[in-house]
């Protein structure tokens, strides 16, 4: 506890809430300490030297002096390993049982008295004493595990002493770690406001309210992932180590010895605290890496198309009133609106899946008037359930413990919350998600046509210590049963797949709208994210954009932060900034706390209300790019929003620029991330690229520096690109001429409508015929409703 928080937390000994959390905090300690005694002695192991081999279709067991190894390649060349006997699953993360073994790969002997296993696309050789290979199939080291270790507790329970290792649900900590080539960068983790690239430093596994707005410096933040994306000139591989329970990072990058110097390789060192030692690594371009990735653990959600749009939320709109007062702003300006937000102050008391009737007295009468102007109401729902509400005695009897959380004396655990004293819903109990799905019927049937999930790392307010659950409470895991060291960080996911499976048995005909501030590996399958309580200032714009970036590299493609920041109030310049930011990004909202600044265009002046028009209505256009781009994300498991060396890994200069993204193919987006900038350098990518306001042609390679007035932020468009617009009340085709000499094309996805349809793929092919571009569907056929740009 720093200054600032001692300061607060006797503050709040002066208010009801506050008192509550002092009383909770106090509870979560003593039960922790009598259910989770002080670490003992421990011993060290390591697996010893390799005594035998059994093989296995797509590899086999190594057995070591003190330890054993399963190593399998999968089809389609995803490489999994483990340690101690675990399995694939089952895991949070994979789904169904995984992929089949690739029956082609076998285990075979490597030199240095080793052994290997070799695939197509990936060759894994294991060291005499347990170091694990993956290379290329040209014999290039993409990564270099080293020999685990582990510090097992030593006690007098036979049990706690047995062999089996973590797998078994075993408290052994352990280490691992591993080298990458000089050159390599490393992303991911999950959101961290300090990426897209991450620098030297630790990084914590555990999902975190980081208890007000956060900067670049604050990590960890809500959604950490044991997942690493590393590009190097060699190639670009992808890790995720297959366990939830709290951890740490430590990256280190490498260094390229001068003249004849040797290289210092990066490093990457994962400290578990617990669980098992089991890894996936998937190598390729980072389209087939990430395309791997989606087969793994489950096709991205695609939003529906109103989702797309431009959205407003606010905690404290207060009453019915104040949101008909806001959307009418938005009407009578032309601005345009594709949803509002309701927070917790739209509850009874702050109670989850209530509604103050007397601020709004007719919910379901406001969500049809709006529906009826094109806006949909989009509801807050928060885990954590009041105790004594009629929703928590319903929770009781559901199956024969109830639907809640307990203690290891089987009592249940309580937090601090906004209702006051609540209980926690155990999502990781197939039970209780089937019951907490079908309470969003009420939801439904006050109008919403959407619901965003707050508050479910869980967070349970505490003056000092962890604001969440004590580590000792227990959860079913599915029937395994364990503690909250291993349920903590995917309880938000289970959230969320007891929303999205509930919305989906209430309404079967419609695409549910889900994201949700928490999650873990997998967490697309549900929906999305957003970035939490992003802090108002120049600083939290920047991090905006970096998470975004970075959880697109861990497979959720649908993210974006609160524009203008959370808790402040930002100047009409930085608001302008962050609304061209945030509408480049897929979920483009704006929202702020109770407390700060208004977020609506027309109060930072006329001039800002102005652009903030033309914002919204490119926006707008571009709608049907998004949503091609929605259902290329569950098709390929790639993002919207890409980094610049996307489709050029080996570019270092790429790899090190992290102020631009690619939109997609076609556009290359440069956001204004400096206070008082009207001008910008962009480093392109190789090929022709467009300023679409001014059509003036670049060339990449290369840096190039462009005008960012205040109106407009710089948008490049690739040549040969076909991007889908609304014109004229229907979609036409944009497309930018390909250099001479040169075609182009591109794939377009209309949205199939409201429910599960997979949409019809338009491909398009783009060149020259003497002095005019045709543009062709893939028949050969002319294309319709083509507007050539660029020429």
């Amino acid at each position: 506890m720093d200054g600032r928080d001692l300061v607060r937390a006797v503050a709040e000994l002066g208010t009801a809430r506050g008192r509550g959390a002092w009383r909770s905090a106090w509870r979560h300690r003593r039960a922790d300490a009598v259910a989770l005694p002080r670490r003992g002695a421990e011993r060290a192991r390591v697996p010893g030297p390799l005594t035998g081999t059994e093989p296995r279709p797509g590899g086999g067991v190594l057995r070591f002096a003190r330890s054993e190894l399963l190593v399998r390649v999968t089809v389609g060349g995803a490489v999994f390993w483990s340690w101690d006997g675990a399995e694939p699953t089952p895991s949070y993360a994979v789904t169904g049982g995984g992929p089949e073994p690739d029956p082609r790969a076998a285990l075979e002997a490597d030199t240095g008295g080793g052994w290997r296993v070799v695939s197509e696309r990936v060759t894994v050789a294991v060291s005499r004493l347990g170091a694990v290979e993956v290379r290329t199939p040209g014999g290039t080291v993409l990564r270099r595990e080293l020999p685990p270790r582990w510090w097992e507790p030593v006690g007098p329970d036979p049990e706690a002493d047995s062999a089996g290792g973590p797998a078994g649900g075993r408290e052994a900590r352990w280490l691992s770690r591993a080298e990458v080539p000089a050159d390599a960068r490393f992303f991911g983790l999950g959101g961290r406001a300090a990426g897209p690239r991450l620098r030297d430093g630790a990084y914590r596994l555990w999902n975190t309210d980081p208890k007000g707005g956060f900067g670049p410096g604050d990590d960890p933040l809500y959604i950490t992932m044991p997942v690493q994306m590393v590009v190097a000139d060699a190639g670009t591989h992808l890790v995720f180590h297959d366990n939830t329970w709290d951890g740490r990072v430590v990256l280190r990058e490498g260094e390229e010895g001068a003249g004849s110097g040797p290289d210092r390789p990066g490093t990457s060192e994962l400290r578990m605290e617990g669980g098992p030692l089991r890894c996936w690594v998937l190598v390729g371009t980072p389209a087939r890496v990430l395309q791997g990735w989606s087969g793994l653990t489950g096709a991205a959600a695609v939003p529906p198309e109103w989702a797309l749009g431009y959205q407003h939320a606010r905690w404290g709109f207060g009453s019915a009133a104040e949101v008909r007062r806001v959307v009418s702003g938005y009407r009578e300006r032309g601005l345009a609106l594709s949803a509002v937000h309701l927070d917790i102050d739209h509850y009874d008391g702050h109670r989850v899946f209530t509604v103050d009737e007397e601020k709004f007295p007719d919910l379901p009468g406001l969500a049809e008037e709006l529906r009826r102007q094109g806006v949909r109401l989009v509801s807050i729902v928060d885990p954590a359930v009041k105790a004594g509400d009629p929703l928590h005695a319903a929770g009781q009897e559901v199956g024969e413990r109830g639907a809640f959380v307990r203690d290891a004396r089987g009592r249940e655990v309580r937090g601090e919350v906004w209702p006051g004293e609540c209980a926690y819903p155990d999502f990781t109990d197939p039970a209780v998600r089937e019951w907490w799905g079908g309470l969003y019927g009420e939801r439904l049937a006050r109008g919403f046509s959407g619901v965003w999930h707050d508050m479910n790392e869980p967070v349970s307010f505490a003056p000092f210590g962890d604001a969440t659950l004590p580590r000792s409470a227990r959860h079913a895991l599915e029937g395994a049963g364990g503690d909250h060291r291993a349920a903590h960080n995917v309880y938000a996911l289970g959230m969320a797949r007891a929303g999205w499976e509930g919305l989906v048995r209430l309404r079967p005909d419609e695409r549910p709208f889900l994201f949700s501030r928490s999650g873990w590996a997998g967490m697309q399958r549900y929906g999305g994210t957003w970035s939490g309580d992003v802090e108002t200032g120049w600083e939290g714009l920047r991090a905006s954009l970096a998470l975004v970036l970075g959880l697109g590299l861990c497979g959720v493609p649908y993210s974006g932060p609160d524009v203008g920041g959370f808790g402040g109030s930002p100047s009409p310049e930085l608001y302008l900034r962050w609304l061209q930011l945030g509408s480049n990004l897929p979920l483009f909202r704006t929202h702020s706390a109770i407390w700060a600044g208004r977020r609506e265009p027309w109060e930072f002046g006329p001039e800002v209300a102005e652009h903030a028009r033309a914002v919204l209505a490119e926006r707008e256009r571009l709608r049907p790019y998004f949503m091609t781009l929605a259902h290329l994300a569950q098709r390929t498991g790639a993002p919207y929003v890409r980094p610049l060396w996307w489709g050029a890994p080996e570019d270092r200069a790429l790899r090190d620029c992290e102020d631009a993204f690619l939109l997609g193919d076609a556009l290359l987006v440069a956001p204004v991330l400096e206070c008082g900038a009207d001008r910008r350098a962009i480093r392109l990518p190789r090929g022709r690229w467009y300023d679409t306001v001014t059509e003036v042609a670049y060339e990449g390679p290369g840096q190039v520096l462009l005008d960012a007035p205040r109106g407009r932020i710089p948008v490049l468009a690739r040549a040969g690109s076909v991007l889908p617009v609304r014109s004229g009340g229907g979609v036409g085709l944009e497309v930018w001429a390909p250099a001479r000499g040169r075609t182009g094309g591109g794939v377009v996805i209309r949205d199939p409508g409201p429910g599960f349809g997979a949409g019809e793929v338009e491909r398009y092919t783009v060149r020259w015929a003497g002095d005019t571009v045709l543009v062709e569907t893939e028949a050969g056929a002319p294309a319709e409703g083509v507007t050539v740009r660029g020429l």
